[in-house]
């Protein structure tokens, strides 16, 4: 047997600790929770009225038994309301505005899909650790892309045309007049979509590599009757087509990207003299210590099954990072040729940059 001491462990430090695991390893497991709320309607049901398990099952047509087990996950974290003496389950108003209201501008559930959709890759991304070899994100579960969507369109919609375009030297005026926009990394393009719908006499184009992705953009512009000046198109950021945009803007991906300096470069052959390129990236400061925080946290894990490994597949493999800061992006931008560069504006999840010829 070891002769090594144990070292002396404060016992009110270890009881905190284990108080946080405790908080965490529910918070992991409730994740999936959520997901199978939404996936099913059980919140937008719950939104209407409070219910027994039994009315519950039969109102979304699921099995009562699962659901007494959700619903006490669902009360004992605070995101389902229980009335003991009635024994009926509800959604106060700020639950239901955050669960069950898709429009809400804090809509929570599509980051739950985002993070259980990143967790299946963990095997993979273990073993990149060793080989240091990259994931693209099209090699991700569809959970990831629908989550992404569901995640950041809340807050553009919010944010993106009541404060962050006109946080832009003279943007607006030109979206509003009629401008030609290109929509970098759009993903499923609901940044696309959203600037479409507010400024009608603009031409936008969309672009981004992943076929899926631009296939899912193109009919939400049909269904929303503006397929007629919003066109998707699959496209690298180095290679996508046109010129002479007007405005240019890249939503949360700069930093994904293997080159972003290169795509940066072709953002600035692409627009006009005059031409402005918007670039939302993800809150950091530049020092590691300011971003040891529950959003620092939350950015750096979905950096590390994400965001790092999609930029390391490609070439360059520059890995910024989701949390690179404004000095970082900076550097990258203006090694790219703009002369002009500073922060718009900002949210406690998004830095708006502009930059300019």
């Amino acid at each position: 047997m070891s002769t090594a001491q144990v070292p002396a462990v404060d016992m009110n430090k270890l009881n905190a600790f284990i108080g946080q695991f405790v908080t965490d390893l529910g918070a992991a497991v409730h994740a999936g929770m959520v997901v199978i709320g939404e996936k099913l309607g059980l919140y937008k049901a719950l939104a209407a009225h409070p219910m027994a398990p039994a009315e519950l099952a039969d109102r979304t047509n699921t099995d009562e038994r699962y659901l007494r087990e959700w619903l006490a996950s669902q009360a004992a974290g605070g995101y389902v309301t229980y009335n003991e003496k009635t024994g009926k389950f509800s959604l106060s108003e700020e639950q239901a505005f955050t669960l069950a209201n898709e429009d809400s501008p804090a809509y929570l559930p599509g980051a739950f899909e985002l993070a259980v959709g990143s967790l299946a890759a963990v095997p993979r991304i273990t073993e990149s650790f060793r080989s240091g070899l990259g994931m693209g994100w099209h090699e991700h579960t569809d959970g990831v892309f629908h989550g992404c969507e569901k995640f950041f369109r809340p807050g553009y919609a919010a944010n993106l045309v009541s404060t962050w375009i006109p946080s832009l030297r003279g943007v607006k005026q030109k979206l509003e007049a009629g401008a030609r926009v290109a929509d970098v990394g759009c993903g499923k393009g609901a940044s696309t979509l959203l600037l479409a719908k507010a400024f009608p006499k603009s031409r936008f184009f969309g672009f981004d590599y992943h076929d899926k992705s631009i296939e899912a953009a193109r009919e939400y512009a049909e269904r929303e009757g503006i397929a007629d000046r919003v066109v998707f198109e699959v496209a690298k950021a180095k290679e996508y087509p046109g010129k002479d945009y007007d405005f240019v803007t890249v939503f949360d991906c700069l930093h994904d990207m293997g080159d972003p300096v290169g795509a940066a470069a072709h953002v600035r052959k692409s627009l006009t003299k005059d031409g402005t390129w918007m670039i939302v990236e993800p809150f950091a400061n530049d020092q590691l210590k300011d971003n040891l925080n529950p959003v620092g946290r939350v950015y750096y894990s979905f950096s590390t099954l994400l965001c790092t490994p999609c930029s390391r597949s490609q070439e360059v493999g520059l890995c910024l990072g989701a949390q690179a800061g404004e000095s970082r992006i900076r550097e990258v931008v203006t090694s790219a040729g703009f002369n002009r560069f500073r922060r718009a504006t900002e949210t406690p999840f998004n830095i708006v940059y502009e930059a300019q010829p």
